[in-house]
């Protein structure tokens, strides 16, 4: 189920800021609201492929191609793989930790991150390199349905804010 994925990234987007959140509130905010952006943007692709399990979601790919390859990358994003968006939030955190002579936890949550995006690279994977057998008319199809709620989609994940504009609404600055 596609919902179980998205319950544990969430655990451990939460663990990601309760770390953090005691020592720089600003840049658990940072990380509250990247981590909204990007799941509304997989929520609207998933409602707009209609795809409740990872079964239909596989088989979706021949319909849909662009919408897919945006629905993977949002997922890479949100599992924290550099250079998409997701990373910066995680990247600061370490570095904020580290900062607090923290390295142990750094280590620990970095290394416990890994482990999902092993997950999101293998989902991601299956989805687009092993496809099923195909005939031509799904790949015709996804020319002829457009709906308003793909370019949504396309939209919510590519307006991500750059990271000099967060980091100057969060008043977190590195230092150097």
């Amino acid at each position: 189920q596609t919902r179980k994925i998205l319950a544990f990234s969430s655990i451990s987007h939460l663990g990601w800021m309760t770390i953090i959140i005691i020592y720089n509130p600003n840049l658990a905010l940072l990380n509250f609201y990247l981590y909204t952006t990007i799941t509304t943007t997989v929520f609207l692709t998933f409602n707009t492929i209609k795809a409740p399990k990872l079964s239909t979601m596989m088989t979706s790919w021949t319909k849909t191609p662009v919408l897919n390859t945006t629905l993977m990358l949002t997922l890479l994003s949100l599992a924290g793989l550099p250079p998409l968006t997701g990373f910066m939030p995680k990247w600061l955190i370490i570095h904020d930790l580290t900062k607090q002579e923290m390295t142990t936890t750094a280590t620990l949550i970095t290394i416990l991150s890994l482990l999902g995006l092993f997950f999101y690279l293998r989902l991601t994977y299956h989805s687009t390199i092993t496809l099923p057998p195909n005939s031509t008319n799904y790949m015709k199809q996804w020319h002829i349905n457009k709906s308003p709620k793909t370019l949504t989609a396309i939209l919510t994940s590519t307006i991500h804010p750059s990271p000099a504009k967060l980091s100057s609404h969060s008043h977190y600055h590195l230092e150097t």
